[in-house]
């Protein structure tokens, strides 16, 4: 399995509420877009959210880790392994924070 499943129907589930959501494979596991944009996707066991240069800080400062390609770090990309996606409210508030970002940029 390139991603786990189950929480990629957990992120689904919680981005429901937002309009123009689509899916995409991408790096080896599935991204969530809203109007274009990713916000969120799932990579083995681990949640990606993008939060964007300047919410970045404040994603690493509650418990995200850096998100990186190889040796490239991907300025702007967090992750936050499924163990810390146990308790519903806490996934919901990470998909959010991606939601959030991808809705304030322009459409593609």
């Amino acid at each position: 399995m390139a991603y786990d499943e189950e929480l990629a129907d957990r992120v689904r589930e919680s981005l429901t509420r937002w309009e123009g959501l689509t899916e995409r494979k991408m790096f080896g596991g599935i991204a969530f877009m809203l109007s274009g944009n990713m916000a969120a996707g799932v990579l083995r066991d681990a949640l990606m959210v993008r939060v964007g240069p300047d919410g970045y800080e404040d994603a690493l400062a509650a418990g995200a880790a850096p998100m990186s390609r190889g040796h490239r770090q991907m300025r702007g990309f967090v992750s936050v392994g499924r163990d810390e996606l146990t308790d519903p409210a806490t996934l919901d508030a990470w998909v959010a924070r991606g939601a959030d970002h991808a809705a304030a940029l322009p459409p593609k």
